[in-house]
């Protein structure tokens, strides 16, 4: 559909960062006038300096990020419209501009000696950066100096080159064709593509894989090359950076232990017998002597999907978060009906479904809404990432109110979890029982086993170049297929196409962050388990996770919160659950 046939009640109100596309004008005009940040060079080594500095930088990035927010969102609705994709990139040359004009300032702080960092850490007029000081201690390694930091900064943008290219390909210069679909022509986009793949027609399923495949096999050698230089760009920062591996990096950043992805991966691969399990039960459930890689979708229950429209959708779900309390639903609704959400699938538009949200402002949601049971919860999913940052915000100063990418997937996953509890408890319908635990030992599958696949291919991909080795759209697919085979076993044939699916995953340009969303449904797993038994105490621990921020290391964050993940029984906790659910629904069926 185009944007004018959608209701205004389903598109998000962007008036609540800017009225009109000229108050955006003036507010990047007035931010081009960027703050004298030199006059701060070489005198952040008392705290009075620090504290004008670090101030005097907040309130700027406050005020960039707003303008970022608009831009963002409007280029998000059609990403062909050229003005919009201009209002980012004149928002993206500031940044790269902050990052340049302030890269004195981290060399200049870590050159301070230990104990003036551990002194500011612990003088009440620099709270809000306490934890920042504390960090700078471990990152004294890492820093390298002031004209370095400078370079660095400046080759950011470029360095995004790779990822902005491949957004354009997939979001919209991909050559999808049309097909025939439910007697009609339809335009083949990633939205339908997901739909016909749930669908009941085989024949249908077979053809739209081929179809979609077909699209990016046109282009994998351009593919390729991007990734390629996506990796290229990691191994360049590890470098410089002076770490031993991407991975290192990435979990450094994160201030996650090399523990947690160990004892993921360990998990995860003692876990593929049950996996394997669970692929022959779907096989004889559908009655396949042969299952391919594109009925791996398709409910093993007919006739069951909870197809609602957008409205009633909403409805269930808040019904279903009621365990978290009335304000947590009361926000919900104010979301809903504030217009922070922008629903349903239009030209041109971001494919998926995101949450964004930046300080001073309230969250926004993207989704491209369809009446399916995924759907339902991808609402509960990204309204979890939404008030993450609003509670976030709203507690938390500047400095300490962005939460770590690796808990970002816990407070969605959690709600995804508890409307899925509700579902469960409420219907005495045999065939909604099998549908619903079909659906959580897919979700199981696609998040805990589908993306620690992921990972593995990344880590491997980037261990080859950091080898040495080319990435090619050879060994990238062989890697891939590799992987396919071992996750999945031998109860389904890997049709070859599907050895190209890593050129098509977005989140390979973020690198390491699909095991997160591995160890967030291990974590959402054990604090909804805790919420269900044991009510108040565990929702208020809850609550204390969603209004930390960064204040303290994540893992600590979710240990608090009753998921330690430095254990490797929590992560086996979730493989039991999925067992459970296997063994009920074979004894359902």
């Amino acid at each position: 559909m185009e944007r004018s046939d959608i209701q205004t009640q389903y598109q998000w109100d962007l008036s609540d960062i800017f009225p009109s596309d000229e108050a955006w004008e003036a507010a990047f005009d007035e931010i081009c006038g960027m703050p004298d940040f030199g006059a701060y060079r070489g005198r952040l080594g008392n705290a009075e300096s620090v504290l004008a500095y670090l101030r005097t930088q907040d309130a700027y990035e406050i005020a960039l990020m707003r303008v970022y927010l608009y831009a963002f969102l409007r280029n998000a609705q059609n990403q062909s419209v050229t003005k919009y994709i201009s209002y980012l990139g004149r928002v993206t040359t500031l940044f790269t501009k902050l990052s340049s004009e302030t890269a004195f300032a981290l060399p200049e702080l870590t050159s301070l000696p230990d104990e003036l960092l551990i002194e500011f850490s612990k003088n009440p007029a620099l709270s809000d950066y306490d934890t920042m000081f504390l960090r700078l201690l471990k990152e004294k390694k890492h820093v390298l100096s002031e004209k370095e930091e400078r370079i660095l900064a400046l080759a950011d943008e470029p360095l995004q080159t790779a990822s902005d290219a491949f957004n354009m390909l997939n979001n919209v210069e991909l050559n999808l064709p049309e097909m025939d679909y439910e007697g009609k022509k339809v335009q083949l986009t990633h939205g339908t593509y997901g739909v016909v793949l749930h669908g009941k027609d085989r024949s249908k399923r077979e053809e739209v894989f081929h179809l979609y495949y077909g699209a990016y096999r046109k282009i994998v050698n351009t593919l390729a090359v991007t990734y390629a230089g996506n990796v290229k760009r990691n191994i360049f920062l590890k470098e410089v950076r002076g770490f031993d591996s991407c991975l290192q990096m990435a979990l450094f950043g994160e201030e996650v232990e090399r523990s947690v992805y160990d004892n993921l991966i360990a998990s995860v691969h003692s876990a593929l017998p049950v996996l394997h399990r669970y692929i022959e039960v779907r096989k004889n459930t559908l009655g396949y002597e042969k299952m391919h890689m594109y009925d791996m979708h398709v409910s093993l229950v007919e006739d069951a999907d909870l197809a609602l429209p957008y409205e009633e959708a909403f409805d269930l779900v808040e019904k279903g978060l009621a365990p978290l309390g009335k304000d947590y639903v009361a926000l919900l609704h104010k979301g809903r009906t504030e217009r922070w959400l922008d629903v349903y699938e239009t030209e041109g538009k971001t494919s998926g479904a995101y949450s964004i949200g930046v300080y001073g402002n309230h969250p926004y949601v993207l989704l491209n809404y369809t009446q399916t049971l995924t759907d339902i919860f991808t609402i509960a999913h990204e309204m979890g990432h939404a008030l993450h940052s609003y509670f976030s915000n709203q507690t938390q100063p500047y400095a300490k109110s962005q939460y770590k990418i690796f808990v970002a997937e816990v407070a969605s996953t959690v709600n995804e979890m508890l409307l899925l509890r509700y579902l469960l408890n409420e219907t005495t319908d045999k065939k909604i029982r099998k549908y619903l635990l079909n659906y959580f030992m897919d979700m199981i599958r696609m998040t805990l086993f589908r993306q620690t696949q992921f990972a593995e291919f990344e880590a491997e991909a980037h261990a080859m170049a950091e080898k040495g080795d080319p990435l090619n759209k050879d060994n990238l697919s062989e890697l891939y297929y590799g992987l396919n085979k071992k996750y999945y076993g031998d109860h389904v044939v890997h049709d070859r196409d599907i050895e190209i699916e890593w050129a098509r995953i977005p989140h390979f340009y973020n690198a390491f962050y699909v095991y997160k969303y591995a160890t967030g449904i291990t974590a959402a797993i054990a604090i909804s388990d805790k919420i269900i038994k044991e009510g108040q105490p565990a929702v208020d621990r809850y609550f204390e996770f969603l209004r930390r921020g960064c204040s303290m290391d994540p893992v600590t964050l979710l240990t608090d919160a009753g998921a330690d993940l430095t254990k490797k029984e929590t992560f086996d906790a979730a493989v039991r659950q999925f067992s459970e659910a296997l063994a009920e629904f074979e004894s359902l069926a």
